[in-house]
């Protein structure tokens, strides 16, 4: 089953990966309440790809590192 345990690392690995290329990575959503709020994120985990400061797409659910790689990349 996934879960953010599972999707953790591989968000990890994708900011390794494209270092340089995007900025990655993740907020603890316990700690920062007012962060899901503003954006309208309602289920764990939800990914956001933002572009000049603005969300251009979304992720909600835990899916394959290809799927969020592929996702990056449209937005590059």
């Amino acid at each position: 089953m996934w879960s953010c345990r599972t999707i953790g690392p591989i968000v990890d690995e994708l900011h390794n990966e494209l270092d340089g290329q995007a900025v990655i990575g993740k907020v603890d959503v316990d700690s920062n309440s007012d962060t899901p709020t503003k954006y309208g994120v309602r289920n764990i985990p939800t990914l956001l790809v933002f572009k000049n400061g603005e969300v251009v797409d979304k992720l909600v659910g835990a899916v394959p590192k290809s799927q969020i790689l592929e996702k990056l990349q449209a937005h590059m």
